[in-house]
């Protein structure tokens, strides 16, 4: 840097941000309103060639802080920076540049800042203001790019430029003219709306690739584009990725870390102090674990740097024009948790924020007009990166307390306006497809019974929902699963129309890993005739041929699979990020090791090394740990001291029992599923056979759009299942395509044992003849069932037919 470089305040500029302020405030009744104006300019924006920043402040008027004691605080790199790098020192310029205040709000126009891009970190910036006890910091909520995560200083980033290069300024230039786009809703306006996708793969960044990053799943999908466009054939691996319109990624928000243990960015100097001048920076690679959900809300609208490779916003841009590019485009989904905020927030937010603790760490304000707009604008910048949908994960947990009627109520008006914002990508407005995941009245005790999965269709009535097969209680592995949960399958079929289903995602494979099982693995509970083992059944639970051709092939809605469980490769609760409760959430993991760990598979080299070599030589000395861990943590409330005061008694292979010890033994457990689950240790267990069954399953609803809308279950189509059962969960269907060009008739042995049918003879308004079998599952007698004749079906297996009148 050269002298001329050094950031500094621009007095005009910042007094007429302070002063358009006050006009702002002025001009609306409404302060919410009001709010929404401001915060589209609050964070770090390039503009003129300077520097415009904003922060809202009012925690420095409830603490005195006098307006001239507070600063921001600029820090750029005097040379290159690898940001690929484990661990690297980096020298940096540190000014502490003059603010204005307005009201809540602190501004500062500067010039002299470096904007970020692809190739060049930009100035990093936070404010920094004088106490008696020394320097604190604010960091910013709205931050474009946080390299070494939301803990550390924000990056001043160019987006404009980064929005100028995108790949895909085509795929929405031509937005307005694609008649996809022109679906109409409430709003009354002319922005259009994307529409539906066909079918959806959900995919987990983290675990997706052996890069564990959005790059590694850009490469990924720029590999499949090029065999398709050069006609090659796809691996079984590869086959997992495609048969889609869409992919809906994880939470891709930064997280919760472990802040004190392992900062990913470290002043040289103590940050208390006035030191101004070239300073020394140790930056480490943020290498957080987690599914995604665990986000702290700070920094919402960038993206967690321990998924992008390059520490650079671009990866998410390539990774979603990669998508839009294919011969075969898919669109993008953001999974977007605005209902809560992890623990880890506290220490990033002001208190105007938070309601209170609440079931997944922190509820949410909603009804504070600057904190209601910050959230609106963190979903804005987040999806301007260039998603095409929205799903609101958990809607049913935007809620507020009343305190005079002593009651909770939902707050629909928030949630009608995170469907109300537009976005602007490549010059073009739009809005998204929107998907609310609602399943009120959750947590109530019989909410498996009251909710309905419908009530925002109701008031959205161009939106989706997850429906009741595919919300997080679902357990195919179970014995009668699909005896039980017919009511709710056949809701599918009957107004389904608007319903994302399947019964493979995050939370449902999850909960299935966490079954606890007694030693007989044919227990009552578990459903034998899934396979010879607790994993086998997993997989096959996860990935069932039955199941996979009644949502994809036959039922309406949305279909989505989750790419780990097409893998048939392991997933859990990964999260090795809370230093309170780490321990905890690993002895809730302890049937990890029942459903997700074959036998032999953890004596493997490659696999659990950190846990071997704190002793656990073997799969059955950490069971009996982790059974152990689980049954101490209930009776001690918690306590680990005590915890370890027991294992000490008993004598176990972890050498140190305190809770430093047990801090250590659960961050091992999690790095080691992490990587044990990541995906590309399982290519070589994908089958030729399956992988190309599961395909051409979801390639046959590409084709058939049509099947989306409800089956006349009440008229002349049929959804139903073989009376009495005895034995055997048989379901079959019969439905025709609305412009009357073909016939379908369904049946499948969902579970049990194995069942003899004439398809034809199943459902009344089914035609006898004239059938061709379109879709028969592996093992299926394909010769013997062609013409839809005597059918003898195992469990799991389903067959097709398809008849042109």
């Amino acid at each position: 840097m050269t002298e001329t470089d050094t950031p500094r305040l621009l007095e005009e500029p910042t007094e007429d941000r302070c002063a358009w302020t006050r006009e702002i405030q002025s001009e609306y009744d409404d302060e919410f309103r009001a709010a929404q104006r401001i915060t589209e300019r609050l964070g770090a924006h390039l503009v003129e060639g300077c520097a415009e920043v904003g922060f809202w402040t009012p925690e420095l008027l409830d603490r005195e802080i006098p307006a001239d004691a507070v600063h921001l605080e600029v820090l750029t790199a005097t040379e290159p920076v690898d940001l690929s790098a484990e661990e690297t020192d980096a020298s940096f310029e540190r000014t502490l540049v003059e603010t204005r205040r307005e009201g809540e709000f602190t501004w500062a126009v500067v010039e002299g800042m470096r904007a970020g891009t692809r190739d060049v970190l930009g100035s990093l910036y936070r404010l920094s203001y004088e106490t008696e006890e020394g320097r604190e910091t604010i960091v910013d909520p709205v931050a474009y790019s946080v390299p070494f995560g939301s803990y550390g200083p924000a990056e001043f980033y160019d987006m404009e430029q980064l929005d100028e290069e995108r790949a895909d300024r085509e795929y929405f230039e031509d937005l307005a003219e694609k008649e996809y786009a022109t679906t109409e809703d409430e709003w009354n306006d002319d922005v259009p709306r994307f529409e539906p996708s066909t079918s959806m793969l959900e995919i987990h960044p983290g675990t997706a690739t052996e890069a564990g990053s959005l790059g590694g799943l850009a490469r990924k999908y720029a590999e499949i584009g090029e065999k398709q466009r050069q006609g090659e054939d796809m691996t079984p691996a590869e086959r997992n990725f495609v048969g889609y319109d869409a992919v809906q990624v994880m939470p891709i928000e930064p997280i919760t870390e472990h802040g004190e243990r392992d900062p990913h960015f470290e002043l040289g100097v103590d940050a208390s102090e006035n030191t101004e001048g070239e300073v020394e920076v140790t930056l480490r690679r943020p290498d957080m674990i987690n599914w995604g959900y665990d986000i702290v809300i700070s920094a919402f609208s960038a993206t967690n740097p321990a998924i992008l490779e390059s520490r650079r916003p671009d990866e998410l841009v390539d990774f979603i024009a990669t998508l839009h590019n294919l011969p075969e485009p898919m669109t993008v989904t953001f999974d977007l948790a605005l209902g809560h905020a992890d623990n880890g927030g506290l220490d990033l937010l002001n208190d105007y924020f938070f309601a209170g603790p609440g079931m997944y760490g922190q509820h949410l304000d909603y009804t504070q007009p600057v904190v209601r707009a910050l959230l609106l604008e963190m979903q804005r910048r987040k999806m301007e990166f260039g998603a095409d949908g929205i799903r609101v994960d958990g809607a049913q947990d935007f809620t507020v307390w009343d305190p005079e009627a002593e009651e909770e109520y939902h707050d629909d008006e928030f949630l009608a306006e995170m469907d109300r914002l537009t976005y602007e990508v490549a010059g073009q407005e739009y809005r998204p497809w929107m998907i609310f995941e609602d399943g009120r009245p959750w947590p109530r005790p019989d909410w498996e019974l009251a909710s309905t999965y419908r009530t925002l269709i109701e008031q959205h009535p161009h939106s989706f929902q997850w429906s009741p097969v595919t919300f997080a209680h679902n357990t195919p592995a179970l014995l009668t699963f699909w005896a039980t949960k017919w009511w709710r399958v056949f809701e599918v079929a009957d107004f389904g129309s608007q319903w994302i289903t399947g019964v493979a995602n995050h939370d449902t494979v999850r909960r299935g890993t966490q079954r606890r099982v007694d030693d007989s693995w044919d227990s009552d509970a578990e459903n034998p005739y899934l396979g010879d083992s607790l994993p086998e059944a997993i997989d096959r639970a996860y990935d069932n041929p039955a199941s996979g051709m009644l949502f994809h092939a036959f039922l309406p809605g949305v279909p989505m699979d989750f790419l780990n469980a097409n893998m048939r490769g392991p997933w859990g609760f990964i999260r090795d990020t809370d230093e309170t409760w780490d321990v905890k959430v690993v002895a809730e993991e302890a049937n990890f090791l029942d459903w997700q760990v074959p036998e032999g598979v953890y004596e493997d080299s490659e696999y659990f090394p950190r846990l071997k070599a704190l002793g656990f030589e073997t799969k059955d000395e950490l069971k009996d740990f982790v059974d152990s861990l689980e049954r101490f943590v209930d009776a001690t409330d918690y306590d680990l001291e005590l915890i370890g005061t027991l294992f000490d008694e008993m004598g176990v292979p972890l050498e140190d029992t305190s809770p430093e010890g047990l801090h250590e033994f659960a961050d091992s457990w999690m790095k080691d599923v992490q990587e044990y689950a990541n995906l590309s240790n399982w290519h070589a267990k994908q089958g030729d056979e399956r992988t190309a069954f599961d395909r051409e399953v979801r390639e046959f609803r590409q084709d058939r759009p049509w099947l989306r809308t409800d089956i006349d279950v009440h008229g002349d189509e049929t959804f139903d299942y073989i009376h009495p059962t005895e034995g055997t969960v048989c379901y079959f269907g019969y439905r025709r395509a609305p412009d009357e060009s073909e016939e379908l008739l369904f049946v499948a042995n969902m579970e049990g044992t194995p069942v003899t049918v004439t398809p034809a003879d199943l459902a009344d308004e089914c035609p006898e003849d004239g059938w061709e079998l379109a879709l028969a599952a592996p093992g299926v007698d394909e010769d013997a069932v062609a013409a839809a004749g005597e059918t003898t079906l195992d469990d799991s297996e389903a067959v097709l037919f398809r008849r042109v009148p």
